[in-house]
């Protein structure tokens, strides 16, 4: 065996640099995150418009210039607290190899293997660095990561493996070849472990529409500037005018709310062990309708007890003890079923091993060659046995067994060896071998849970489909007492999606048909959830649509899943999915309130810029850049902030761009109009006096703050104490802002009894045709459901 590197000599190699050097990226790197919350398209817009507001003197019209300290600050603080927790949870579910260094064995990070390091290697580790094999037993790798051909690839000594690819059979060790930036895994480990917002249909959604209004501010600003200039104002002024026109166009928030919702998902998701590979896979969750759920490891403990042997055949004289404490032996990596074997039986009979076949979900059975002690094999009775014939009849007592929801195991005489090309040939069935499997206590709620929410949950696992159907049915799981054998499933595509769509339980599962499955669900229009935790599952973790894979599972599974729960409770998905929820459903809320903002800044900018375009007197723009920052504030910022982190259960549906615009568009139309009219009504003329323009001007503002202040009380719903509560505090605020002499001053405000009570009847009158928009879009539109628009809740 190889004693691998000595410490003089990995302490050579590291000082040559010779190292496994790749950074671990669970996360952007902090000057990634600098610079993307730094250089937006949002901060460049209106860094430009504050420097045109400081060329004309007026600084105090430049608070909106805060935002961009507020984008940039509030999105690097919340990015690099999800960046923190998500570097620890990345260390936490990393794969920690086995390296043998002095003769020893010792398991190490990553990044501490040097060049000509020696890793063993089992079923189901992933082979982290580029290397030649050293020894193998029945070795079978699956480079389907890199090659995308799904059969296992036989290793034999000189061999050269891929970081990428992983173990799915037989146990041997390779020595590092290629570390560092030169490996595979370099590539695969920084985009399996991004920290991204990408792929998700929030975010795509919002940069559209960014980028629709981006085209509108330049027609806007131009239209602005020429009416004021028309109206012989002069240049600061027309300038000012023009930024107050256009900076409320930009949803300056939106993006700062979506990213903050996220991260901050992140975060609380992390504290229950989750570890969120990719933010998107929190809303791809919430989304999804099918779940496919592993038996072993989901619904039931990965832990397994020996029952019963109970006796068949006399094995040619040979005690079935003795053979399964042979069998337990042979296997330095053995799985759950032999784990448990060997702790029933501890005392190995000291038998010569001549040939290994290591357990594979594809054949479904493991065994050894003895010297003197002939072939032994150990797997499924169904497999093994035939229907008919010698055999069937232990075949059906196993199968009777299962059905209680028990494991079985055949213990059989093989009459040629394990590793021969016709092995193992016929079986003489000499033991069944019962273990028994714990479900897990929070499994029935969970199966609950999504049975609630219109989650279809199908069980997809590689034993007998009559014990997983049994284990099922324990729980209530609907579909359950009709498992099905997947080795009935047609090939054809179409005919498979039908059989798919109408079972809930599947036994006897290939990872091929696991792969192919999930492709037939995707086929019928279904989002899939995929969870696994063993080397058989990596295929369908990467064709489903979210891949979620379990802690204690195989580091190549945990490698291509988006969503890892640590601590490998099933009960975990349901808070998944709520979190979903809540970004999903509160970034809808607030997306609603920066857009009807918007809407009715491109429309007032139109609106008073139209009577200069067609001949009459240019009308100077209603608003000074501090009142619409003021407005901003009360209206949309502060309490949009609350709104994206608060608790959100609303089931998540498609079409959230047209969904929002269909509320935003009326509504913004509407204010836009009212605002002109109150403009309109309390104008007192070309050549008017300042202060009495002041006065029609603080008209325009009452109606506008009125009606966002209604719009944003009827996106809060449905009320709780604390909505009320901060649609109150903003109320409040607008109207103190009003009253008292020191913010009158500060925000040239000067509202009259007659301009104010003009001003609230045009906004109640708005109200009103708002509402009436909303009941006509709700009754004759496209909304999916009563809760898409606040007239509903």
């Amino acid at each position: 065996m190889e004693r691998g590197l000595t410490a003089v000599e990995v302490a050579q190699r590291v000082a040559e640099g010779r190292t496994n050097d790749v950074p671990l990226r669970a996360s952007r790197t902090v000057g990634e995150i600098v610079r993307a919350n730094v250089f937006t398209r949002i901060n460049a817009i209106f860094g430009v418009l504050f420097l045109i507001i400081v060329s004309t003197g007026y600084l105090l019209d430049g608070m909106f210039g805060l935002l961009i300290l507020a984008n940039s600050l509030v999105g690097m603080v919340q990015e690099l607290r999800a960046k923190k927790t998500l570097d620890e949870l990345s260390i936490v579910g990393q794969a920690r190899p086995r390296v043998r260094r002095d003769g020893r064995a010792q398991e190490l990070a990553p990044n501490e293997i040097v060049a000509d390091d020696v890793i063993e290697m089992g079923p189901g580790d992933q082979i982290v660095v580029d290397g030649q094999v050293v020894a193998g037993e029945a070795l079978e790798v699956d480079e389907s990561l890199l090659t995308g051909e799904s059969d296992p690839v036989v290793k034999q000594p000189g061999a050269v493996v891929l970081s990428g690819s992983f173990v799915v059979a037989g146990t041997g060790s390779y020595r590092a070849t290629r570390v560092g930036r030169e490996a595979y895994a370099a590539k695969l480990a920084e985009e399996a472990s991004k920290f991204t917002l990408v792929n998700s249909e929030l975010r795509n959604g919002i940069n559209r529409i960014l980028k629709f209004i981006t085209y509108l501010l330049v027609p806007a600003g131009a239209l602005s500037v020429y009416n004021q200039l028309s109206g012989d104002q002069a240049l600061p002024e027309a300038l000012r005018g023009m930024v107050a026109a256009l900076v409320p166009m930009v949803p300056e928030g939106l993006i700062l709310m979506t990213s903050i919702a996220f991260a901050v998902g992140v975060v609380r998701l992390g504290r229950r062990m989750c570890l969120v590979n990719e933010l998107p896979a929190i809303e791809g969750l919430a989304r999804v309708d099918v779940v496919c759920a592993d038996k072993t490891g989901t619904l039931t403990e990965n832990a397994l007890r020996l029952a019963e042997v109970r006796v068949l055949g006399n094995g040619d004289g040979i005690a079935p003890g003795r053979a399964l404490a042979a069998l337990a032996a042979s296997d330095p990596r053995p799985n759950a079923s032999l784990a448990a074997i060997a702790d029933a039986h501890p005392d190995s009979p000291g038998w010569t091993v001549e040939a290994v076949a290591p357990f594979s979900s594809a054949r479904k059975w493991s065994g050894a060659s003895f010297a003197g002690q002939g072939h032994w094999v150990l797997g499924a009775p169904d497999v093994l046995l035939p229907a008919e014939g010698p055999g069937s009849a232990e075949r059906a007592e196993a199968e009777t067994i299962g059905a209680r929801g028990l494991r079985v195991l055949l213990l059989g005489w093989a009459e040629l060896p394990v590793d021969g090309p016709g092995g193992p040939g016929r079986v003489e069935p000499v033991a069944l071998v019962v273990l028994e499997q714990k479900v897990r206590p929070d499994a029935k709620d969970t199966l609950d849970y999504f049975a609630e929410q219109d989650v279809t949950v199908k069980v997809i696992s590689g034993d007998n489909a009559r014990s997983v159907g049994a284990v099922a049915a324990a729980l209530d799981l609907p579909g359950a007492h009709a498992p099905v054998d997947a080795r009935s499933l047609p090939e054809d595509a179409a005919e498979l999606a039908g059989a798919v769509q109408g079972a809930s339980v599947f036994g006897r599962v290939t990872p091929v048909q696991k792969r192919a499955m999930v492709g037939a669900l995707h086929a019928g229009g279904h989002t899939v959830a995929m969870t696994g935790d063993g080397v058989n599952d990596v295929l369908a973790l990467k064709d489903a649509d979210i891949g979620v894979a379990m802690g204690s599972g195989s580091p190549a599974t945990r490698s291509v899943a988006q969503i890892v729960l640590l601590d490998n409770r099933f009960a975990t998905l349901p808070h998944v999915v709520a979190e979903g929820r809540r970004v999903i459903g509160n970034i809808e809320r607030v997306s609603t309130l920066f857009l009807t903002k918007t809407v009715y800044s491109v429309l007032l900018a139109f609106l008073v810029g139209i009577p200069g375009l067609i001949g009459l007197d240019a009308l100077p723009y209603p608003f000074l850049p501090r009142h619409v920052t003021i407005t901003g504030w009360f209206t949309i910022g502060l309490p949009a902030f609350v709104l994206a982190l608060a608790p959100n259960a609303e089931r998540a549906r498609p079409g959230f761009v047209g969904r929002v615009m269909r509320i935003a568009v009326p509504a913004g139309a509407v204010i836009a109009a009212s605002c002109f009219v109150s403009y309109l009504l309390a104008n007192p003329g070309k050549g008017a006096p300042p202060a009495e323009m002041v006065q029609a001007s603080t008209a325009a503002l009452v109606t506008l703050i009125s009606m966002a202040l209604w719009v944003l009380a009827a996106v809060a719903r449905p009320y709780a104490w604390w909505k009320v509560a901060l649609v109150a505090v903003m109320v409040v605020a607008s109207a103190l802002m009003f009253l008292t002499p020191l913010t009158r001053g500060l925000f040239l405000l000067d509202p009259t009894p007659a301009h104010t009570v003009t001003a609230l009847t045009c906004a109640a009158v708005g109200v009103v045709v708002i509402q009436l928009a909303w009941w006509a879009e709700r009754r004759f539109g496209r909304t999916a459901s009563p809760a898409a628009t606040p007239a509903a809740s």
